[in-house]
């Protein structure tokens, strides 16, 4: 059993204060920071609150209060828009500091292992959340440490955790080693963990646990080694697993004629890395799938290689597909297309539709009828060249100028994509969809040349990138307006929009900034110690409104002065 990290090593005992009487100071304004000597004082102050946590009913998630953010996206429908509106556009220059979290792991500053990638969820005024291998429990209104769990690992790539999944009082999340970990969400007391993915395979896994009804859905992660990609339903009392869904079909099924062998299929990629969007209405799960393996070098799996660099609708009870939409057929340079399938009803022609909005690693932006996975429109939001058009279904028609040589491709954009996992937004008072982009170029080698390639078979070099925040209309796919950030360089920044007419991210120069969301103006900005890391969200408590955004290995709270 892997046991909880406390100064005093006892379970259920974690309480890492900010300061020496922090758990009795909840004035505006006070920032907490350090190691408290006043552990145990701490913990017998902060237990009460856990005590008195109620929990989260899956029902709960559907459509959550003003107190909650329930999951990694705020809802089931992604478009990381909140009805708050305390914080608006005439107050938002008066947003202070409330306090400030240091995620400490210990592990000596690595670039990867601290950073804070997870959106924290906001649950009975606690906050949760999670870098690789660890977990934390903090005061939402103090930013006060409630506890901390740390997985022992036997290893895995350590590149991100996107956060965890709540149902009733069970916290649930993953492990780069491939655990999906359970602990009671009070007390951050160990319950189980189950193995999802073989090490020894290279598989390693980031996504956050999604929650729907008595199912918590679990992706996986993966390119090393030519493996393939699924997505899981496991149960919550146990984690056993409930069903399996294969991004690649087998042999005789529908999309297996997409491949030209078996062996291709079974070793073909498609990981499940990052979390995807519910429709409780339509009851249909929609989640976004990663390259085909190997990853560079496509001869060895002519075809178009379904389900990889696609959406796909499953039912949530059963694991059973759908419908599908390929975002990059028989993609060959690294454009997973697991960005959130962004769910929201509005006009199309004057008629109320069922939409689902992503915009795509390969610079694509899709606009789907999320019934029946239809196109309804499809439009670049950068320039870009490894496309010749778009074809009756809506999808890209690559073009095979633009695949790895032996002497390099130019190919636009770069292999870290025209944007990455930084979380859009959708906000429904503008009819706006927003999004990090980064136009960027590489250039694209083949330098396994055989008929059966292996890993990578290839390789890219960035040769120039931008940062842009970028507002899409999506009735036409059209750049409403953007804004480019000054310097060269990749913002990793995820969107936050609200009620309040604000629209939050990060630049990389470590600003922290509020835009109008209707014609990009910048209204106030914060620099950080390091650039925006995770996507922001926001929760109101005893009538005040919290903004939360994690940099580096930090996390932030602002609120207004009373």
């Amino acid at each position: 059993m892997k046991g909880l990290v406390s100064k005093m090593g006892k379970a259920g005992t974690v309480h890492k204060g900010q300061s020496p009487y922090g758990a009795l100071d909840r004035r505006a304004g006070t920032v907490h920071k350090g190691q408290s000597p006043f552990l145990k004082l701490a913990a017998l102050v902060c237990l009460p609150l856990a005590v008195a946590a109620q929990g989260l009913d899956p029902a709960a998630i559907v459509k959550p209060t003003p107190n909650l953010w329930p999951t990694y996206n705020g809802d089931y429908s992604g478009r990381r828009f909140s009805p708050l509106k305390q914080i608006n556009q005439d107050n938002v220059k008066n947003l202070q500091l409330a306090w400030l979290y240091h995620a400490n792991t210990g592990s000596g500053g690595s670039p990867f292992g601290t950073e804070i990638k997870s959106t924290p969820l906001e649950v009975d005024g606690v906050l949760y959340f999670t870098v690789p291998d660890h977990a934390w429990a903090l005061d939402a209104r103090t930013g006060r440490q409630i506890w901390h769990y740390k997985w022992e690992s036997k290893g895995g790539i350590h590149t991100g955790n996107r956060g965890v999944g709540i149902y009733h009082n069970w916290l649930f999340f993953e492990t780069p080693d491939n655990h999906l970990v359970s602990l009671e969400k009070d007390t951050g007391k160990f319950r189980w963990a189950v193995e999802i993915a073989d090490l020894a395979q290279e598989y390693f896994s980031t996504p956050a646990p999604l929650v729907i009804g008595n199912h918590v859905l679990v992706g996986v992660g993966g390119d090393s080694l030519d493996v393939p990609g699924y997505l899981e339903a496991r149960d919550p009392e146990t984690g056993a697993v409930q069903w399996h869904w294969n991004t690649e079909p087998r042999p005789g099924e529908p999309g297996s004629e997409t491949w030209p062998n078996a062996q291709a299929m079974t070793h073909g990629g498609g990981m499940t890395w990052l979390t995807g969007t519910y429709d409780p209405e339509l009851n249909l799960l929609y989640w976004g799938t990663g390259n085909p393996n190997p990853v560079h070098a496509g001869q060895g799996r002519k075809g178009d290689d379904l389900w990889t660099c696609s959406i796909v609708a499953l039912n949530p009870d059963t694991g059973k597909l759908v419908w599908w939409f390929q975002a990059s057929p028989h993609d060959t340079h690294d454009w997973d297309n697991v960005e959130e399938p962004v769910l929201f009803d509005a006009e199309i022609n004057g008629q109320k539709r069922k939409l689902l909005a992503q915009a795509a690693r390969n610079g694509y932006f899709f606009v789907l009828d999320r019934t029946n996975g239809k196109s309804v429109a499809t439009a670049p939001f950068i320039d870009l060249n490894w496309s010749t058009g778009v074809d009756s279904r809506g999808e890209p028609i690559p073009n095979p100028a633009k695949e790895p040589k032996t002497d390099g491709a130019l190919v636009i954009p770069a292999s870290g994509g025209a944007t990455n996992w930084p979380p859009p937004s959708f906000d429904p008072e503008t009819g706006l969809f927003y999004v990090s982009a980064s136009p960027s170029y590489s250039v694209y080698y083949l330098t396994d040349t055989s008929e059966k390639p292996e890993g990578y078979g290839g390789r890219d070099s960035g040769v120039w990138s931008k940062s842009e925040l970028v507002a899409l209309d999506y009735k036409t796919g059209k750049i409403k307006w953007k804004h480019v950030f000054p310097g060269d360089g990749e913002s990793i920044s995820g969107i936050l929009t609200t009620a309040g007419k604000l629209l939050f991210t990060g630049d990389p120069s470590a600003n922290f900034i509020a835009f109008n969301p209707e014609n990009g103006k910048i209204l106030w900005h914060a620099g950080l110690t390091s650039p925006v890391s995770n996507g922001p969200m926001t929760y109101e408590l005893d009538g005040r409104q919290y903004l939360v955004v994690g940099a580096g290995d930090m996390l932030y709270a602002f609120i207004l002065p009373r």
